[in-house]
């Protein structure tokens, strides 16, 4: 009986772990569409395309978006660390330009609008050249890390 016992509380806690870890994947999804999204809106309302989702450069953002979680700060690249055009390539994106936004903040519409204040995230965002973005988002300690990464394909 107390071996039981054990073993069904053993199962409980993993059910919860499995519980918080698949909930904040979830809210780092929507963040990422809502992000793709607030960009493709932003892009239309200026008579540009809508970007296309490419998941190797989502990969290559998530990556980066750990790195900056893990860091507690914002970078386009930290020490040791490949730069943005070699991320790209190692995560199998196929481009003939690049350009990247990093912040971080409390939802994905506080970080949108932190974008579009800075006049090089704008640019990014406006860039009438992209065809494609991929998006990721981390959260640590309840703030969202967050990285655009945007190409023109090849």
């Amino acid at each position: 009986m107390r071996l039981t016992n054990r073993f069904v509380g053993i199962l409980i806690a993993l059910a919860i772990c499995f519980s918080l870890n698949v909930g904040a994947q979830q809210k780092t999804a929507d963040a990422e569409r809502s992000l793709l999204d607030a960009v493709n809106q932003e892009r239309r309302s200026h008579g540009l395309n809508p970007l296309r989702w490419d998941d190797a450069l989502a990969n290559a953002a998530r990556k980066h978006a750990q790195r900056m979680a893990e860091q507690r700060t914002i970078s386009h690249q930290f020490p040791g660390e490949p730069n943005l055009l070699s991320r790209a390539r190692a995560a199998g994106v196929h481009f003939s330009w690049l350009s990247e936004n990093v912040d971080e903040g409390q939802n994905a519409r506080a970080i949108h609008q932190s974008f579009m204040k800075s006049a090089l995230h704008r640019a990014n965002i406006l860039d009438k050249d992209m065809d494609s973005a991929g998006i990721g988002v981390v959260e640590r300690d309840g703030q969202l890390f967050a990285v655009e990464d945007f190409s023109k394909a090849k």
